[in-house]
């Protein structure tokens, strides 16, 4: 049996949780104190194509040190699942439960949005094995403690770290133990329902997700419209594959191959998505968001409309933008996004001005 603490107790983390749950094994979700309440209350409550169930066999916590004083054991493999501008606290917070309960560093794994955490979460130990991770499956919260299971889609994408640190002349991370854990860890989860791809590149596999999750997602935010509604000005169609296009060009300065995401061809799609003409792209990415999405808001408008104060753009848009000046690439386009949520996220009273307002974006990004 593993023990699993689980750092965000949002939708994928809740999904993690219930699913590693209802496979025996031991799970510490650590959330907000109204998720513990509701959770000690009543338990995890998830509803997926098999109808809705009650997860009581899970442990939560409002702190990592709360976690572990509670737990039995030393904790086997810690999940992050926190959004990318809470990882350095996360990590930190990590950090300091792990020397107060002296404890043994867990195997980290991310499965997380963006690009950078795991360079983050390999702050933790210059020996940590640290493993990037990539799930498809899209899934809502209902309420504190409460999921929902939009599409009974389970893939999970995992690879090992390679940029890991370097102690006393060694590369850690990647020998045999590390390997044999990597191939124990496929295994749990493949067991707990998921279907697990492992990856030669986390490079490939995060910036592949990338490309996934950058989609009708920053424009969405800074018009605060649904995606079917921006996609359906083509100009703004435009700006997305300007986007896409400048990733793609940044990735391969940057020998970063994508791949196949589940049923997403990243891989194969690559050389049509870069120099196919833009009207057939159009029609295929309007399809294609009306499907994946219709009206359902993405990640970046909830953030910045719900006023959390704090945008992962960085880690999307951002990521492209600062990777590109890295390796000579421009990606204006990108930069300019990300520019502009970030200005509304500091300034909130913007934001009317840039509602529905698709002739001012064109123009910035013209």
């Amino acid at each position: 049996m593993w023990n699993v603490l689980i750092i965000g107790a949002g939708a994928i983390g809740c999904l993690v949780g219930a699913k590693l749950a209802q496979a025996n094994q031991r799970v510490t979700l650590v959330g907000r104190s109204a998720f513990v309440e509701q959770v000690r209350a009543r338990g995890l409550q998830l509803t997926d194509e098999r109808g809705a169930h009650t997860v009581r066999n899970v442990h939560v916590a409002a702190t990592m040190l709360e976690a572990y004083h509670r737990s039995e054991s030393a904790f086997d493999l810690a999940i992050f699942t926190v959004k990318s501008y809470d990882t350095a606290a996360a990590v930190a917070e990590l950090q300091q439960a792990l020397a107060d309960a002296g404890a043994p560093r867990p195997a980290l794994l991310s499965l997380q949005n963006g690009v950078g955490n795991e360079e983050m979460l390999a702050q933790i130990s210059p020996r940590a094995l640290v493993i990037a991770g990539s799930i498809t499956t899209p899934v809502s919260v209902i309420a504190p403690g409460a999921i929902r299971i939009d599409k009974p889609r389970y893939g999970l994408g995992l690879a090992l770290w390679e940029e890991q640190a370097t102690v006393d002349g060694q590369e850690q991370g990647t020998g045999a133990a590390s390997a044999s854990l990597f191939d124990d860890l496929y295994e749990l989860l493949a067991m707990a329902g998921f279907a697990v791809k492992s990856y030669r590149s986390a490079a490939s596999l995060k910036w592949t997700k990338l490309l996934m999750n950058m989609l009708g997602n920053a424009t969405c935010a800074i018009l605060d419209e649904a995606p079917e509604s921006v996609f359906a000005d083509r100009r703004m169609l435009d700006i997305e594959i300007k986007a896409w296009r400048e990733a793609l060009a940044v990735m391969r300065a940057a020998h970063i191959a994508p791949v196949d995401l589940e049923r997403y061809p990243f891989g194969k799609l690559a050389p049509l998505i870069r120099y196919a003409p833009a009207a057939l792209l159009r029609s295929v990415l309007h399809k294609q968001i009306r499907g994946a999405r219709g009206g359902k808001m993405p990640s970046l408008h909830i953030d910045l409309h719900s006023n959390k104060g704090k945008s992962e753009v960085r880690w999307l848009n951002g990521a492209v933008a600062d990777k590109g000046a890295m390796v000579g690439v421009a990606a204006p386009v990108n930069a300019q996004l990300t520019e502009i949520l970030l200005q509304l996220v500091e300034q909130p009273a913007e934001r009317k001005g840039w509602k529905n307002a698709h002739d001012r974006l064109w123009q910035a990004l013209a």
